[in-house]
């Protein structure tokens, strides 16, 4: 009987046990507070929505989620609502599903219309989701946030607000200081903002035009690292041509302090002829074609290729034409014509147009080529013996008339 009577007060004692254990999970589902069952359909319910999540109404608890189930398309989440809020809630109120905190769990928040109507909420009703645009904008808010929030890292963003906080305690006079300066500035900034706009649009098409020469700009780039590894190549080089240089630079300087005096002079006393030279500088380019077409020319009137190669003189003596007088003997340079290019070999009728035709120079020349074969002085010839011969030379049909 004692042993009997033992067991029963230990069974009596577990069950006590078990009752209050019972009891404490009971109170903490609510079972018995009154509670009204309505349903909330969605069509997320999110990750940190859970039961026992709680219901709120323009931020005061009314309720609490009892169960959430799965209907395929969305969530149906059971809520279990004091009786007495029934009264105060309109039938048209509608739910959003929202973050206790940043990073906390979610609760329902029944959202009341402004101008709710005269119908009351009942039980076993169904709360629609609110789907206004703000509510779908925090939705697609919040569903983005989250894989921010995962990427971020909580427990680093913690640390780091945490650090900021810290660093901005007792610094608030300092910040306000800084932000009445920053509104300063950009209210002096404010007037060249249109300037400012213009520049970034004139910036878009300097950055298309560094575009369209990137092609070009990266072949110069490859070649520049062409030139540069030549260069390192021949650095060696480089170092002698350039102490070379500094050499011959030296040498130069040393001969222009010497020889300065001589370079001045020669310089002044060149000046005349570099004149005369740079006045006939477009008969250059002529003379020295002619030189070469009269090469060949050159070439038979000294016999190459024949028997008797070499200069061939014919002497004519003629009378002395008297002494050399000094003042009438000497020659005068009076052509002023400029520089001119005469084909070769030369004959009057092949001259510049007719501003040679009976000019003194064709005479004097004309003359030069009559008294070789008259044997005498050209001087010795009239003037106008040119108005006869100088129509034959040049092609002309010379007419005499009595």
């Amino acid at each position: 009987m004692i042993k009997l009577s033992r067991r029963l007060a230990g069974f009596a004692f577990l069950a006590v046990v078990v009752l209050l254990v019972w009891l404490v999970v009971a109170r903490y589902q609510g079972r018995f507070t009154p509670a009204a069952m309505v349903f909330v359909e969605t069509t997320s319910a999110g990750n940190n929505m859970h039961p026992r999540a709680e219901v709120k109404a323009r931020g005061v608890v009314v309720g609490e989620v009892r169960r959430i189930t799965s209907t395929g398309d969305g969530a149906r989440l059971e809520l279990a609502l004091r009786p007495d809020q029934f009264p105060l809630l309109p039938a048209d109120v509608s739910a959003q599903l929202l973050p206790t905190t940043l990073f906390g769990e979610r609760y329902v928040a029944l959202v009341l219309p402004s101008r709710p109507g005269p119908a009351r909420l009942a039980e076993h009703a169904v709360i629609p989701q609110d789907r206004s645009a703000n509510a779908i904008e925090l939705e697609r808010v919040l569903a983005d946030l989250l894989p921010l929030l995962q990427a971020v890292q909580p427990h680093k963003l913690s640390v780091t607000l945490t650090a900021i906080a810290q660093a901005l305690d007792g610094r608030g006079a300092q910040l306000g200081t800084t932000l009445r300066d920053l509104n300063a500035y950009l209210t002096e900034l404010e007037p060249s903002l249109p300037r400012l706009n213009e520049n970034i649009s004139r910036l878009v098409e300097v950055v298309n035009s560094y575009a369209d020469a990137a092609p070009d700009l990266t072949d110069a780039l490859t070649h520049l690292s062409v030139t540069s590894r030549t260069l390192v190549e021949q650095q060696n080089n480089l170092r002698t041509l350039f102490a070379s240089v500094t050499s011959a630079g030296g040498d130069l300087n040393s001969f222009l302090a010497d020889n300065r005096d001589t370079v001045i002079r020669l310089s002044a006393n060149s000046r005349p002829t570099l004149a005369v030279l740079a006045k006939y500088a477009p008969e250059f380019p002529c003379v020295l074609q002619q030189l070469s077409d009269t090469a060949s020319d050159m070439d038979k009137a000294l016999g190459k290729g024949t028997s008797e190669p070499g200069l061939h003189v014919r002497l004519h003596v003629t009378p002395s034409r008297g002494a050399y007088l000094p003042g009438k003997d000497e020659p005068a340079y009076q052509d002023k014509s400029g520089p001119a290019c005469y084909p070769t070999p030369y004959t009057p009728t092949m001259s510049r147009p007719d501003s040679l035709a009976n000019a003194p120079q064709e005479s004097a020349y004309l003359n030069e080529l009559m008294a070789a074969s008259l044997g005498v002085a050209p001087r010795s010839l009239p003037p106008w013996s040119s108005l006869l011969v100088g129509p034959v030379f040049r092609g002309k049909e010379v007419t005499l008339t009595p």
